[in-house]
Parts: C-alpha cells; sequence; structure tokens
C-alpha cells in the first residue's frame, strides 16, 4: 500500500513538473514573440496556458501587453486587472495597467495606479517619469514638479525628466524656466539633439517676444528638416514679429507649398501682403481662406483693407459680422470706432465703444479711445 501511494505522488509530481515546464516554454515563447512584434502568435501562446492554469499571472500580464502592443487598450485592461485579482501588486500588470489609462487619456486613473507601484518600487525612474507626465497633463504642477526633480536627483542629466520639466514650465507659461531646461537638453545631445528641442527654444523665445533669438533655433531646425512645419511656422511668425513682413512670407508660403488649404496661414500670409502694402496679393489670400472655411482673421483682413480704401460702410458691415460672432473681442470695436470716427459719427463711436465696456468687458486701447472721443 504504502508503495503504491509512494508511487502515486511520484507519477502526480511528475506530471506537475511536466505540466509546469509545458507552461515556462509556452511562457518563454510567448515574450520572445512580443519582443519580435510578433502579437498575434504570442497571444495563441498565452491563452494556451491558460487553458492549463486560468490564474497564471505570466500569461494574464502577457496578453496585457500583446493587447496594449496592438493598441487595443480595452482588451489589455481585462487581462491586467484579471491578474491583479488573483495577484495583487503584481508590477508588470499595474505598470500596464496604468500606461493603458494613460494611452486613453484617463490620467487620473493612470495616476492611482503608478502610486500605487510606487508603494512596491518608489525607485522605477520609468514610473517616477510617467506619474510626472500624468500630473503634468492634468494641470497638477507641484506634484508634477516635484516627481521630475526627484528623478534628476537619482540620475541628473536623465532626458525624459530634463524634457518634461521643459514642457511643464512651457505649459505654465514660465518661459525663462523652460528655456534652462530645453538648453540642458540641448547642450547634452549638442548635434545630435532631437529637432523638438530647437523648435521648443525657439517657441519660447517666440512666446517672450525674443523673436531674433528664436530665429536660429528653428533655422537650425530647418537645416536638419527642411520641410518641418514647427520650424516653418516660428521662423515665419519671428519674422512676422519682427515686421520683417517679407522675409515672413517666405516661410508662410513654404507651408503652403505643403499644404494649400491651412485657412490660418493663409491668413497669416494675407497679413503679411496687407501690411506690404500688395493689396491685391492680401485680398486673394484672404479669400482662398474663406472659401475653405469662416475665418475671422480672413473677415478682419478684408475689413481692415476696406477701411484704408475708405470704404467704412463696407469695412463697418464685415466688423458688425465679427462683433456678432465674437462680442469680446475689443480688436473688432477698437476698428469699428474708428471707422465710424472717420465718417464724422462721433457719438456712435463712443457709443460701439461703451457697449463694449457695458458688456463687463475691460480693455485699455478701449478706454482710451472713448476717453479721447469724449475729450
Amino acid at each position: 500500500m504504502e508503495n503504491l501511494e509512494l508511487k502515486t505522488n511520484t507519477m502526480e509530481e511528475e506530471n506537475h513538473e511536466q505540466v509546469q515546464n509545458q507552461i515556462s516554454e509556452l511562457s518563454q515563447r510567448g515574450y520572445q514573440l512580443l519582443r519580435e512584434s510578433l502579437s498575434d502568435r504570442a497571444i495563441s501562446c498565452f491563452r494556451e496556458i491558460l487553458e492549463i492554469e486560468d490564474d497564471n499571472n505570466y500569461a494574464l500580464v502577457g496578453l496585457g501587453d500583446a493587447y496594449r502592443k496592438k493598441r487595443r487598450f480595452r482588451d489589455a485592461v481585462h487581462y491586467y486587472e484579471k491578474c491583479l485579482q488573483y495577484h495583487r501588486g503584481n508590477n508588470y500588470a499595474l505598470f500596464g495597467l496604468a500606461d493603458c489609462y494613460k494611452a486613453m487619456k484617463q490620467y487620473n486613473r493612470a495616476i492611482d495606479i503608478w502610486e500605487e507601484y510606487l508603494h512596491h518600487d518608489d525607485k522605477n525612474i520609468t514610473v517616477l517619469t510617467r506619474i510626472a507626465d500624468a500630473y503634468r497633463k492634468v494641470r497638477n504642477f507641484e506634484r508634477s514638479r516635484d516627481l521630475y526633480q526627484k528623478v534628476l536627483e537619482m540620475e541628473n542629466c536623465n532626458s525624459y525628466a530634463i524634457i518634461g520639466l521643459g514642457h511643464l514650465f512651457y505649459d505654465f507659461i514660465e518661459y525663462k524656466e523652460a528655456l534652462t531646461y530645453w538648453q540642458k537638453m540641448l547642450d547634452l545631445k549638442q548635434n545630435k539633439v532631437d529637432i523638438r528641442v530647437l523648435t521648443s527654444l525657439g517657441n519660447c523665445h517666440r512666446k517672450m517676444k525674443t523673436f531674433d533669438k528664436g530665429v536660429p533655433y528653428f533655422q537650425e531646425a530647418l537645416d536638419m528638416q527642411p520641410n518641418n512645419f514647427y520650424a516653418l511656422f516660428g521662423l515665419a511668425d519671428c519674422y512676422r514679429g519682427m515686421n520683417q513682413q517679407s522675409k515672413s512670407l517666405i516661410y508662410w508660403n513654404k507651408i503652403l507649398d505643403q499644404d494649400n488649404k491651412n485657412k490660418v496661414i493663409l491668413t497669416r500670409a494675407g497679413d503679411a501682403y496687407r501690411h506690404m502694402g500688395d493689396i491685391n496679393h492680401a485680398e486673394d489670400y484672404y479669400q482662398k481662406a474663406l472659401n475653405i472655411e469662416y475665418d475671422h482673421y480672413a473677415v478682419l483682413g478684408l475689413a481692415l483693407i476696406n477701411k484704408n480704401k475708405t470704404n467704412y460702410r463696407e469695412a463697418l458691415s464685415s466688423l458688425n459680422q465679427l462683433i456678432r460672432n465674437d462680442p469680446k473681442n475689443y480688436r473688432f470695436y477698437i476698428e469699428s470706432a474708428s471707422c465710424l470716427e472717420s465718417l464724422g459719427e462721433t457719438e456712435e463711436a463712443k457709443e460701439i465703444l461703451m457697449d463694449f465696456l457695458k458688456s463687463g468687458n475691460r480693455n485699455s486701447y478701449v478706454s482710451e479711445m472713448l476717453k479721447r472721443l469724449r475729450n
């Protein structure tokens, strides 16, 4: 009897060992297939494991990873959550689950899961930067900054943290601070720097209106990628800010060579032609923009052309339409009042400026013009 029991136990152990070896082989094959981006074949391996052992953590995480690679995030979430039901605190499942919620733009849910992950491993730089990114997305400045800086304390040249801080300060309109981090990234990478670092440096100067300092960064970016939209736009806008309209036109038109249906760029080019006194081209570009879709800047441009031609009534007709569509834009009231003043209708000019202020709007240019007209 004892021999029979011993034999039975030995057979059970051998069967168990065979099953575990089979699971191990399938698991290794599945993860190798994942590394080779053969997700469908990897899924087959992991499903085969679940037929043998339905709570196997490697298979459940593997299925989550495979579906995450295929960008089927809801399917991935299902398997990560199932893994966590059986194996609470599984780091791989927590990481994958948080990454799925981040990809689905559910940043607060991602944050909750990553914070739970940190209870198990608070030194994981990858997780720390991802949580910092998520806090940045939900506009929690202090928590995001602190986590990025924690990463830099652990690894002072970590690119993700440096870039993250650049984005963070830029998003919160702290352009000087943002510049220091983008510059640090440029110093680290030098001639191997990502083009987005150069355009970010240029954009900081553009926002700070130090346009001449932004030009070299956008130019360097263009040297790397001659058709890069952000570099072309940045250069055009810098020259526009420096009132070098002919130079700005070079780059507005280069963008239009690639995308002649971009109404924003058509309007900007129209503005440049108008400032240069080339009214025919300006009208043509404004009209092209309006043929694509209504654009109040294009309507304003045409109104200003009519105003310069002393076609004040036509200009007023357009400006009144603009005021109806956007009653908080002070520029429309200023231009309308200017047309009325030119027509000798000073009382009507004062009245339209008063309409702006009576609506609860405040603007120093409107107040100053109203004061001048009253005097």
